[in-house]
């Protein structure tokens, strides 16, 4: 594993959305032989060599899967407010969180710590771009920007693409495209069948 000295990150998984589109709750769908929440977290911890949090969701049955919870500050807000819960749990122990969704069938810690690292190198929020859109749900996030985002989200934004607009940004080029793609609907799998619902 490539450690990550010079700048400590954390990881957090976002599990607080409401999964509309998927009809139920997609943390916790089984994916290959366990629930993606799972999955997301177990990259995370691998990729930086500590223990991911998940923020939002079903709080019980994420426990029960062995997780550490956070309860989302703003439940229904958006992503926004769930990156904010990870930076202010994670603001007096690291430099910089990763935070990813809970909904990738195939994270992978290679593209975790290319991720983080370019967030260390640049000093900025690094963000990965498949086929020209920028990933908002797989980037890393100074804790520097904190006050900023807090501000912003007090302003009424909820959107991460939004929120950045007079932040530092770089974009993360040429990671597998496979640890980006994320599940909204049950097609999305490409045909294999999840395991529970």
């Amino acid at each position: 594993m490539n450690a990550l000295p010079e700048t400590l990150t954390g990881g957090a998984v976002l599990a607080g959305g409401a999964s509309s589109r998927m009809g139920s709750d997609k943390a916790l769908l089984v994916v290959g032989g366990r629930p993606l929440v799972v999955g997301v977290a177990d990259a995370l911890t691998g990729a930086l060599g500590v223990e991911a949090v998940v923020v939002g969701g079903d709080e019980d049955r994420l426990r029960d899967l062995g997780l550490e919870v956070l309860p989302d500050r703003a439940p229904g807000a958006g992503p926004l407010g769930g990156i904010l819960t990870a930076l202010l749990h994670h603001r007096e122990r690291f430099d910089q969180v990763v935070v990813l969704s809970c909904d990738l069938p195939e994270p992978s810690p290679e593209s975790i710590r290319a991720v983080a690292e370019t967030a260390s190198d640049e000093d900025a929020i690094a963000v990965p771009v498949l086929r020209g859109r920028r990933q908002w749900m797989h980037a890393a996030w100074p804790i520097a920007v904190l006050p900023a985002l807090e501000e912003i989200f007090q302003r009424g934004e909820r959107a991460p693409h939004r929120a950045v607009a007079d932040l530092a940004v770089v974009e993360v080029d040429g990671l597998d495209p496979r640890s980006l793609r994320d599940i909204d609907r049950l097609e999305d799998l490409d045909g294999e069948p999840p395991a529970g619902r």
